[in-house]
């Protein structure tokens, strides 16, 4: 192949979680561009219907919105389901979709402890399995998990006052290593991308004045000294989900500006 198609997804079929706003919306917007079709879905519906039709208009393809909630089977069960009918298969699964919750760690309440677990892992694993199911019918396909660099480290009370996130992605990361080995059989690729800061509109608050001291601190502890942007965050995704990167599975691309590497 010429380098150049290697990164085309032409014709494939991607269903993106939490695909309607910040990093998802990065993700869903590279793989359009790459000439993918989507399904963008989340609890949040007005984000994802204004997603697919600017990224339809903007790119030629078909982009269809579903709303779920990934806490709940039924509504995974159906995201899948329009995912099929609709296009009549699902060639890339990205599990963007994610949740966090603050409060002190000694105070934390183990109901919303088990909140992030049943989103960010529970959930995840409940579409893998459903959606690895048809790439095994269909030949093969492509998963990628969307982890966090927090998942390779702690965080200080301050800083990340959410204790049980740091252990979903964790849990992320080595389930997208197992998987790896236990889907390769079926020609389905693994692999996850752990961002750091990304200037989405739920870090939009640091450019307010009254927020210039963290952006300073947040900053002088990124070796590039800034944010990820929606260009830094598309080129990974189409990198994982194409044939550029087909000899790649079980890896965790880390995408931080250069914090781990403190």
């Amino acid at each position: 192949m010429k380098l150049a198609d290697m990164f085309r997804l032409d014709g494939k079929v991607a269903l993106v979680t939490g695909g309607g706003r910040g990093i998802g919306k990065f993700i869903a917007t590279g793989l359009a561009e790459a000439g993918a079709h989507l399904v963008l879905a989340s609890r949040k519906f007005p984000n994802l219907e204004a997603t697919a039709k600017e990224l339809a208009g903007a790119y030629g393809i078909q982009a269809l919105p579903v709303a779920g909630n990934m806490e709940k089977v039924e509504d995974i069960e159906n995201i899948v389901k329009a995912a099929v009918e609709r296009f009549g298969k699902i060639d890339i699964l990205v599990n963007n979709a994610g949740y966090t919750w603050g409060a002190p760690t000694l105070d934390f309440p183990l109901e919303r402890w088990d909140q992030l677990f049943n989103i960010n892992v529970r959930g995840v694993w409940i579409i893998t399995q459903k959606v690895a199911k048809i790439m095994k019918e269909q030949g093969g396909g492509n998963i990628i998990n969307i982890s966090s660099i927090m998942g390779f480290r702690g965080s200080t009370e301050e800083t990340h006052p959410a204790v049980p996130y740091n252990s979903t992605k964790a849990a992320i990361n080595v389930l997208t290593m197992n998987l790896a080995v236990k889907l390769a059989p079926y020609n389905i690729r693994v692999n996850a991308i752990a961002p750091g800061f990304f200037g989405t509109d739920m870090m939009g608050y640091i450019e307010k004045p009254e927020f210039k001291e963290i952006k300073n601190l947040l900053l002088s502890n990124i070796p590039l000294r800034r944010v990820g942007g929606m260009d830094d965050m598309k080129a990974v995704a189409v990198f994982l989900a194409s044939e550029a990167s087909a000899y790649i599975t079980g890896h965790v691309l880390v995408v931080d500006g250069g914090i781990l590497a403190k």
